[in-house]
């Protein structure tokens, strides 16, 4: 399995926002988008109509715990970004995890 790398510049999200597949659910919305190299860039996004920083930074433990949950389970080539909902912070990563592998699973990105 290839690395899995952080998207930290604003075009590499804005590539995915335009270009991607979207999938949605009252916790998460996931954006899949297959990349040249052989590695899993994952991002999280956390607006502001989540809360304040304290319930911002918990839905970002919160989807980064669930992704590791799934991480062995994810095929190599693909851009995701995540986006949390305003309910995600009031949730177990379980709840998270399980959302997050039914849109991964969807996209045809777990194998």
């Amino acid at each position: 399995m290839g690395d899995i790398i952080t998207l930290k510049d604003n075009r590499d999200f804005r590539r995915l926002y335009q270009r991607g597949r979207s999938y949605a659910s009252p916790l998460l919305v996931t954006y899949v988008l297959k990349n040249r190299s052989g590695d899993v860039r994952i991002g999280i996004t956390t607006g502001k109509k989540i809360g304040k920083a304290v319930m911002r930074n918990r839905s970002r433990r919160i989807i980064r715990e669930a992704f590791r949950a799934l991480s062995d389970s994810v095929r190599t080539g693909y851009d995701l970004v995540f986006v949390a909902r305003t309910k995600t912070p009031f949730v177990k990563s379980y709840d998270v995890m399980k959302a997050m592998k039914k849109q991964l699973k969807d996209a045809g990105v777990l194998t």
